[in-house]
């Protein structure tokens, strides 16, 4: 069964990997995708403790930086996956042992074409902080206007291609998962792995990174409590990022130095509802950890750090997204589940009576509750569920937004155990629907309309004198697609070619039964009778299944 992994390098990973899972209490799983043990010696290597879900976080942990990040990027799968498995991925912790400095050196030395010191006057060797992916270490980067204080995110050596040998297993094993547990398609396994496959190269690409922050620092041009780290360009890569050094202290550490928790919870609110409703680009992973607090406690900011999970909305996506917010506080059900519909993607007929009745069902389930009480991410989610269930498919984009919401969330009340999102939100809500018919955006959507109507009706003499040419000389024909036109002629041609064999049967039958020979006879009459017979049963079941 590993021979159909893709490389012979892969085969001692795929055995680490299946005695970490039997290790922790997967070992049947194993046995029936045909790794690992029997399924007696499965079922007794290892008795292992704990809910499944916290054995599933747990066994990613140990299996190091690629297998991390898949939990942290499906963690935002709240339609597929059980909310328990989603409580337990969101605890995952990305910080492994820091890497020694001389290979660190290299890497960077390696990326940037050039010596260490001929680029930072200083580099600590002590990291700042290590991670899955990189880490990071204070400098000093030489500049035109002198020595900078900055910091420089380098990736971890040979990260790209331990990533790329576990993505082929992962691969591998979603197929074989599917495969022998038919019950696990639900979860989608290999749509999990694509997903995480998208997101990790993406991240692996510190130009991205790069192009992130510059594109967030001009979202919040003239804003003076948000903060992005400004980029350097000439000491960045695809595997080095060189950025300015923001002093600052963690979002609790700030509280216990004297910043008001209710002023923080607000002004990250803030934030994050103009990141995701009015910009439709936002940082999918603002978890404590990625944030600073500058300022004074008179008057804080924010700093938002490693940029490279981002998360987008088109402009439709995004008007829908406010619609469903206004919606769910003005707690109008039906306008929920319109909404709802017109953001999914049908995957097949829907019954729209109980589908909106499913939507008010588990809307009413959050929203009859006191408004500082309403988790939104959790309502998000359990929407999107609602949705799958009767084929309206909810894209990705609308969970990564649950996703950052209940970030959000689970930090602002921590910081004020009194939030009131919807209450806070309200005002910036109503703000960006004022904004969406205003004058001057009525107009560019007018404007742009009309562009499109002048094309059409530009081209429109030149394509009328076309067909008219076409019909003159004869040219003009008209084709129609039947979609059961393929069906209908292959039983024609089964039901001619059958007709056309009985009778040549009963044709050689009566030749023989003419000259006297009884048992030739028989046997081809009883040839046609079975063929004739056997026909038209077939036929019967394929119209009968059909319907």
């Amino acid at each position: 069964m590993v021979s159909i992994v893709h490389a012979a390098r892969d085969i001692g990973r795929v055995r680490d990997i299946s005695g970490v899972l039997a290790r922790h209490g997967f070992g049947e799983v194993l046995a029936r995708m045909g790794f690992g043990p029997k399924r007696a010696e499965a079922a007794n290597a290892a008795e292992a403790q704990g809910a499944w879900a916290t054995r599933i976080r747990m066994a990613l942990e140990e299996l190091g930086p690629s297998f991390v990040k898949l939990g942290q990027i499906v963690s935002t799968r709240a339609d597929v996956l059980p909310p328990e498995l989603i409580a337990e991925l969101v605890k995952l912790q990305d910080s492994v042992p820091p890497v020694p400095f001389s290979a660190i050196k290299e890497q960077v030395e390696q990326s940037l074409g050039a010596e260490l010191g001929e680029i930072y006057t200083q580099f600590d060797e002590a990291p700042l902080a290590a991670a899955s992916i990189a880490q990071v270490h204070r400098a000093k980067l030489k500049t035109d206007d002198g020595l900078m204080d900055v910091v420089v995110k380098v990736q971890r050596p040979g990260i790209a291609e331990t990533i790329s040998s576990d993505l082929d297993i992962l691969r591998t094993f979603a197929v074989l998962l599917e495969r022998a547990m038919p019950e696990t398609k639900i979860y989608s396994p290999a749509a999990l792995v694509h997903q995480f496959e998208r997101a990790i190269v993406a991240e692996l690409d510190f130009a991205t990174e790069a192009e992130n922050a510059g594109r967030f620092a001009q979202n919040f041009q003239g804003y003076r409590n948000v903060k992005f780290p400004f980029v350097y360009r000439q000491a960045t890569s695809k595997h080095v990022l060189t950025l300015e050094y923001l002093d600052g202290k963690k979002v609790f550490d700030a509280v216990a130095a004297g910043h008001s928790g209710k002023k923080l919870a607000r002004l990250a609110l803030d934030i994050v509802v103009k990141q995701i409703f009015e910009d439709g680009f936002f940082h999918a992973d603002p978890h404590p950890g990625n944030v600073l607090v500058l300022g004074t406690p008179e008057d804080p900011s924010f700093a938002m750090l490693d940029l490279g999970m981002v998360g987008r909305l088109s402009p439709r996506l995004r008007d829908l997204c406010v619609d469903l917010m206004v919606a769910a506080a003005r707690k109008d059900y039906e306008a929920i589940a319109d909404v709802l519909y017109s953001i999914g993607t049908p995957t097949k007929k829907i019954d729209m009576h109980a589908y909106r009745a499913e939507v008010a069902m588990l809307a009413e389930k959050y929203l009859g509750k006191p408004l500082k009480d309403i988790e939104i991410s959790m309502l998000i989610r359990d929407l999107a569920q609602g949705s799958m269930k009767y084929g309206v498919e909810v894209p990705s984009d609308l969970l990564l937004v649950g996703k950052t919401l209940m970030t959000v969330e689970g930090v602002g009340k921590a910081l004020d155990p009194d939030l009131d999102v919807f209450q806070e939100g309200k005002p910036l809500f109503l703000d960006i629907v004022k904004k969406r018919y205003s004058p001057e955006r009525l107009g560019n959507e007018l404007l742009r309309r009309l562009e499109r109507l002048s094309g059409a009706t530009q081209n429109l003499p030149e394509q009328v004198s076309d067909v008219l040419d076409d019909l003159r000389f004869g040219r003009l024909t008209v084709r129609t697609a039947d979609a059961d036109a393929g069906s209908a002629s292959d039983r024609l041609g089964r039901r001619i070619y059958t007709g056309m064999v009985g009778s040549s049967l009963i044709l050689a039958g009566g030749w023989a039964l003419s000259a006297n020979r009884l048992y030739p006879a028989a046997a081809l009459f009883s040839c046609a009778f079975i063929l004739l017979f056997g026909h038209t049963v077939r036929d019967a079941v394929k119209s009968w299944t059909k319907r």
